[in-house]
């Protein structure tokens, strides 16, 4: 599905098309791998989870967020982070880090750049919603400042020590 969602062109699919294909990717993720590591006392870190597809394809490309809160209501079956970190760096930061990585742009980096400011206020609105489980990282600074400012957020929120 990573691959259906990814590649081609843009206009591939809609919003409500790729909200659909995330949502059964991530309905067949919570329940073979998060669910049962959750139920054997494991520690669960995700890159990109529910909130990324209300960002994408909510804010990012309009489908309405009362309905992509029925998909994750279907989807999550009452899963939620404890934590959920966001990256925030200017979009032109963003895009040009994108474009140095090697590889060809995926769909979602090769839309404009509204959309990708979009999608930067969107995730700062989730943020903004629910602080107490979404903290925003400061990511235009160097990666020893990011790594510090995710250590600091999980021992500050979560009680833990990462070394």
């Amino acid at each position: 599905m990573r691959r259906l969602l990814l590649d081609g062109d843009i206009g591939r699919w809609d919003a409500i098309g790729e909200a659909l294909l995330l949502c059964a990717a991530r309905r067949d993720h919570v329940a073979a791998v998060i669910a049962p590591a959750l139920a054997a006392g494991a520690w669960v870190v995700c890159d990109r989870f529910a909130d990324s597809t209300i960002a994408y394809q909510g804010y990012g490309r309009g489908m309405a967020l009362a309905d992509l809160a029925t998909l994750q209501r279907l989807t999550l079956d009452g899963l939620a982070p404890d934590l959920t970190l966001v990256f925030d760096l200017p979009v032109a930061l963003g895009l040009a880090r994108a474009a140095a990585r090697p590889g060809a742009a995926d769909r979602f980096e090769r839309l404009d750049r509204a959309f990708h400011e979009r999608l930067r206020d969107g995730y700062l609105r989730i943020a903004a919603e629910e602080p107490q489980r979404v903290a925003v990282i400061a990511a235009a600074a160097d990666i020893d400042t990011v790594h510090r400012a995710v250590l600091a957020v999980m021992r500050d929120r979560l009680g833990i020590e990462v070394v």
